[in-house]
């Protein structure tokens, strides 16, 4: 009835479809290895960028405990801004 055994025809497609899975396989291990790349990249990148976030975070809370404010005039008021359009002012009133 026309069936086809393992000994003529069907054994070239036989081993013309493993060539073929193996071809496929070797691509895949290949797209995956070329992702595994990329992706261990792209985290070294994010974990420099993170590093140097944070070297210059601190730097900068060193820098803020270093500054100190410059000895004020005498005749200075000073005024702080306590929300919107309003201020208060400090020191007016120790004048002479």
């Amino acid at each position: 009835m026309g069936t086809i055994t393992g000994n003529g025809a069907g054994g070239a497609f036989r081993s013309l479809a493993w060539l073929g899975g193996a071809v496929a396989t070797l691509a895949a291990l290949m797209v995956g290895a070329v992702l595994a790349v990329v992706f261990t990249a792209t985290a070294v990148v994010i974990a420099l960028m993170a590093s140097a976030l944070l070297a210059l975070g601190t730097l900068a809370m060193r820098a803020k405990r270093t500054v100190r404010a410059r000895h004020a005039d005498p005749d200075l008021i000073e005024a702080r801004n306590v929300g919107g359009h309003s201020w208060v002012a400090y020191g007016w009133n120790d004048r002479r």
